[in-house]
């Protein structure tokens, strides 16, 4: 026996929304990434805020030749993330590369897909993130070899910071850096900071360390920046959301200027 139904059209068009969400937050990130997602989905997104992902070609090791190579993807990546909408903000996750391709060319290339969209990155979100926190003196814990490390070594210093210690972690596969124990994490950030230091910044979007950051900071008795604090803390200022997440740590409880 055939069934009988009707299909109607409602009776008028419904009413749109200006946006699903209020903000929205891009990020461009490696193809290898495991770690960028989720730190922005436990600490950016929420009914307020979206986040939306495009993910750039990346070969493995990290090399600053490797890094330099993503640069003609970004423009390209940054296009696909919600065509021809607007976005308040994009943030390349990537801060080795960031140091090589340079911060001002990686805001050109998204910006050549999204007009003046605010861009940022790990390294430039470190800087401010420091400067905030009121930091002179610093030490550095890198995932990196020292080839990859020495250009983010000239990059603080060029950027004022008086480096402490260096420290290095030898790894050439950033899967590998993500793979980092969180224990772990906190033992070598035990051993990185210089006792002399204003603050840690730990380096790489790879690397577990926003997940621990206020744990390292109880443990140092020292401000602690990571990259992806870094990005996230910009991210949410440069969103209009500036109330205080104490449990990501300190950073996170401060203003971003001009924000």
């Amino acid at each position: 026996m055939e069934k009988t139904f009707s299909l109607s059209l409602a009776s008028r068009r419904p009413r749109l929304d200006e946006r699903p969400l209020e903000k929205r937050v891009g990020l461009i990130i490696l193809a290898t990434d495991h770690t960028t997602e989720p730190d922005f989905r436990r600490m950016v997104a929420s009914e307020r805020i979206g986040v939306y992902v495009a993910r750039i070609p990346y070969a493995n090791p990290v090399t600053p030749e490797n890094l330099r190579a993503m640069q003609p993807q970004l423009t390209t990546a940054a296009g696909l993330i919600l065509p021809d909408e607007e976005l308040d903000v994009v943030m390349y996750s990537c801060t080795s590369a960031s140091v090589v391709i340079g911060d001002d060319q990686v805001t050109a290339a998204i910006r050549a897909a999204k007009p003046d969209v605010p861009v940022v990155t790990p390294t430039a979100a470190a800087v401010e993130g420091l400067r905030t926190l009121g930091a002179a003196r610093i030490s550095v814990l890198t995932p990196y070899t020292l080839e990859t490390s020495r250009p983010m070594a000239d990059y603080f210093a060029e950027s004022g910071f008086s480096i402490d210690r260096f420290a290095c972690l030898g790894l050439t596969d950033d899967r590998e850096m993500a793979r980092v124990g969180l224990d772990e994490l906190i033992a070598f950030a035990r051993e990185a900071v210089a006792p002399g230091s204003d603050a840690l910044f730990i380096s790489c979007t790879a690397v577990r360390a926003a997940s621990v950051a206020a744990r390292i900071e109880d443990a140092i008795g020292k401000p602690v920046v990571t990259s992806n604090l870094a990005t996230a803390w910009a991210c949410l200022r440069l969103c209009g959301d500036h109330n205080h997440y104490a449990q990501f740590g300190q950073l996170m409880t401060l203003p971003l200027a001009g924000a």
